[in-house]
Parts: C-alpha cells; sequence; structure tokens
C-alpha cells in the first residue's frame, strides 16, 4: 500500500491498510490510522496524529513547524480526527508553547485547495473551508461552520457552531452561533436558517433562533439587555443555550 517512490520513516507508524502515494514523505513521529489515503507529493511532518479514513490529497502539507517568529523549535503537536478531507495544497501547522501546544481538527471536515489552518487552532467536526479559507493562529471553529472561499479569520477569534461566513469574508471578532456573516470587514446579515433545516432543526427551533438574531442585532436593546431578555428561554431551549452562552463568554467582542 506505499509507493515505493515515497519516504517513510522507520519512526512514523502506518496502519497496515495506509495508502502512500508516490513522492510523498512522512516523517518520525506521524502516526496515522487506519484506512486513510495519502495521496502523491504530500507531505507529513512532526508530531502529527491522523486518525482513520482521512483522504490527503497532493500536495497537502500537515504538521509542520508553526509561522510564528516566537516558535523555537518546541514539541508541539497537530491531531486529526477521523474521515477528514484535505484536498490539494492544504496547510495545516502545529501548534506554539504559547498557546496549547496543539492545533487540533475534529472529524468529517472538508477543507479544499490551498484552506489554511494556523497553529493553536481548534476546528470541529463537519465543517466545510472552501478555497482559499484561512485561519490565523489560536482560533476557534464550532461544529459545522462553513468558511466561503478567501475568507479569512484574525487571531483569536471564535466562531460558532452552524456559522456561515460568506465568501471574502474577513472576519475580526467573534461570530455567534448561527450567524451568517460577509464583507470586509464582516458584518451579521442573517441567520443560516436553511442550514438548520438541513441540519434537522425544527421550525420552532429556527423561529426561536431567529427571534434571538432580532434580539441582538435589529432591536433598540443594549446587548446585556437583550441576552437578559433571552435568557428565560434559553433555560428551556438548548439552541439558545448555545447562543446566549457563547456571547456572554465572547473576550473579542461579537461581530455587530
Amino acid at each position: 500500500m506505499i509507493d515505493p517512490r515515497a519516504i517513510v520513516s522507520p519512526q512514523a507508524e502506518l496502519a497496515a491498510d495506509v495508502d502512500v502515494g508516490p513522492f510523498s514523505v512522512i516523517g518520525p513521529g506521524v502516526r496515522i490510522g487506519a484506512g486513510t489515503v495519502v495521496g502523491p507529493h504530500a507531505v507529513i511532518t512532526g508530531q502529527t496524529t491522523i486518525g482513520a479514513n482521512n483522504h490527503i490529497y497532493q500536495f497537502a502539507s500537515l504538521g509542520d513547524a508553526p509561522q510564528d517568529k516566537k516558535y523555537a523549535g518546541e514539541p508541539t503537536r497537530l491531531e486529526i480526527g477521523d474521515r477528514n478531507v484535505f484536498r490539494e495544497s492544504c496547510t495545516m501547522n502545529r501548534g506554539t508553547s504559547h498557546d496549547r501546544g496543539v492545533t487540533r481538527i475534529g472529524d468529517d471536515n472538508l477543507f479544499m485547495a490551498y484552506s489554511h489552518v494556523a497553529h493553536d487552532c481548534m476546528v470541529g467536526s463537519n465543517t466545510v473551508f472552501a478555497n482559499c479559507a484561512s485561519l490565523a493562529g489560536h482560533v476557534e471553529i464550532g461544529d459545522w461552520v462553513i468558511l466561503g472561499g478567501l475568507s479569512a479569520v484574525h487571531q483569536h477569534c471564535k466562531i460558532g457552531a452552524h456559522a456561515f461566513l460568506a465568501g471574502g469574508a474577513i472576519v475580526t471578532r467573534d461570530v455567534p452561533p448561527y450567524v451568517m456573516v460577509a464583507g470586509n470587514p464582516s458584518a451579521p446579515h442573517m441567520v443560516n436558517s436553511e442550514g438548520l433545516k438541513r441540519r434537522g432543526f425544527t421550525e420552532e427551533q429556527v423561529r426561536s433562533v431567529r427571534e434571538a438574531y432580532r434580539l441582538v442585532y435589529r432591536s433598540d436593546l443594549k446587548l446585556s439587555e437583550a441576552l437578559e431578555r433571552l435568557e428565560p428561554s434559553a433555560r428551556e431551549r438548548p439552541e439558545l443555550r448555545l447562543f446566549v452562552d457563547f456571547v456572554r463568554g465572547s473576550t473579542r467582542s461579537i461581530i455587530r
């Protein structure tokens, strides 16, 4: 299953059925789980752990040193879950000792060509990174987030679950769950209601999310007042609990 033209370190650990294409390089310390396919000309280095049934296309670079001038060669990690797809020329960097020391990617994500995940990022599951979508360091991406092509997220920002970044969006503050943003600088436009319906949210749940959005973004209430208005409903509705807790916990302030 390993092409004779590939270079695989004796110190790498590959499951028996891992497929490695020609001219790929897999360095020491790399661990790759069952069913994963590594295409031609891919490079996987560092303390990188990759789960089962991932597909890594040509010219992807996973686990190399972080693009951080403070990095001085400390041992840091990249951890990747299961069933992810990394298309052509994706780049995923390890963490730094100035943060968690690890970059972590969940399960069932699609990273299209030239997308980038920088050091110390946390990416959830079931996300889509369209072509050239990029994260700066220390970013957190929730589950089911979609990042349009050429979108970019400033370091230390958080993007809540089910949010949607339009193509070319430049995000410099936190984006709450369910919110669609666009522009440079990005501004909120509406609730990602179509995405919620596709993921099994009921009409009642979508209506409650829309009402929360209107209170925060379309009313004359201060943010603290809007959250207090939402709190009673959030105690009974998990979809609102997620929204309210995210906004309360924002450290960079939310996009408005």
